[in-house]
């Protein structure tokens, strides 16, 4: 049997019906043979980026007209292309890009997958040019095969392959590492955040599971700001380490998140301060993979911290 996380009493899980969430018998542990298996060979896209003694960096990049950060500043080809130089020259491990904003607050306005590859033909190709791992950021089918195609390598489903069916397939025929993250539609205070968390990603594991998905292309995330209150964000960042039972590598994007400004008003701008503390307690508790909008100051964090470790 896998460890049973540590639990806090709080209020039973209140299953998310629209997030297609696990049932409540499946919501203590994830299944033993998940985590048994899950030692089988790392993709070996990941394996690259796992390998240091600092998590991987993978700066955001939104070639959108309404992010909830950044909206609009990369919609245009070249500044995009500049953005994506200039993340690399800070350190950038990947380059995740996305075409649809997925606001973690609510009033995002859906676009189709037409819109989306419209947003990144005219960058895309040149963005996977510069030579470092490109991640598409959609919740699409046809838009993770039309960027694997233009040769990014990863793909990012911010609703953990729980919202189109074809995710799974797509990945699993192309072989392409996906970082699954937890999501909700509704945000539930009472809600037990680590208990729906591992009930999430069960569920996910076994959509990958049936589409013949290796473990070893999955990055789990528990999706910072998404369908959660500010709270849940923070006890899901100081208890992140629980997620390994799973066995598989972890992926926090704290950045620029509301939560920061539950603790010190801020507009997301101002909130540079607040991911990085965010995101140096993500790798202390085991994130290999840091997603963020400040890659420079970032990458600094995080080197620094792991060398003034290795004094110790």
């Amino acid at each position: 049997m896998s460890p049973r996380p540590r639990r806090r009493r709080q209020r039973g899980p209140q299953l998310d019906s629209g997030a297609g969430t696990a049932q409540i018998d499946e919501m203590i542990a994830p299944p033993s043979s998940a985590v048994a298996t899950a030692t089988e060979a790392v993709h070996p896209v990941l394996q690259a980026l796992l390998s240091r003694p600092y998590p991987a960096v993978m700066g955001v990049l939104n070639v959108t007209p309404d992010s909830f950060s950044d909206g609009g500043r990369f919609i245009a080809p070249d500044r995009a292309l500049a953005q994506a130089r200039r993340m690399i020259d800070d350190g950038a491990d990947i380059i995740d890009i996305g075409a649809e904003s997925t606001r973690p607050y609510g009033g995002a306005r859906p676009v189709s997958a037409e819109q989306e590859m419209e947003r990144l033909r005219p960058v895309l190709t040149d963005i996977v040019s510069l030579g470092i791992p490109v991640s598409i950021d959609s919740m699409k089918a046809a838009v993770l095969a039309f960027a694997l195609d233009c040769g990014a390598l990863i793909a990012n489903d911010v609703w953990g392959l729980q919202r189109d069916p074809g995710m799974a397939a797509v990945a699993t025929a192309r072989n392409c590492p996906v970082v699954v993250m937890h999501n909700r539609d509704h945000v539930d205070p009472g809600l037990d955040i680590m208990a729906d968390l591992q009930a999430f990603f069960v569920r996910t594991l076994d959509i990958a599971a049936r589409a013949g998905m290796p473990l070893g292309n999955i990055v789990l995330d528990p999706g910072i700001g998404f369908g959660k209150t500010p709270e849940q964000s923070m006890t899901a960042l100081a208890r992140l380490d629980e997620l390994r039972c799973f066995g598989l590598p972890l992926l926090v994007g704290a950045s620029r998140k509301r939560f920061i400004s539950s603790v010190v008003p801020s507009e997301p701008q101002q909130r540079l301060g607040g991911s990085i503390a965010a995101h140096l307690v993500a790798a202390r508790r085991g994130a290999g993979i840091i997603r963020t909008h400040d890659v420079a100051e970032t990458v600094q964090a995080l080197r620094v911290t792991a060398a003034i470790e290795e004094k110790r």
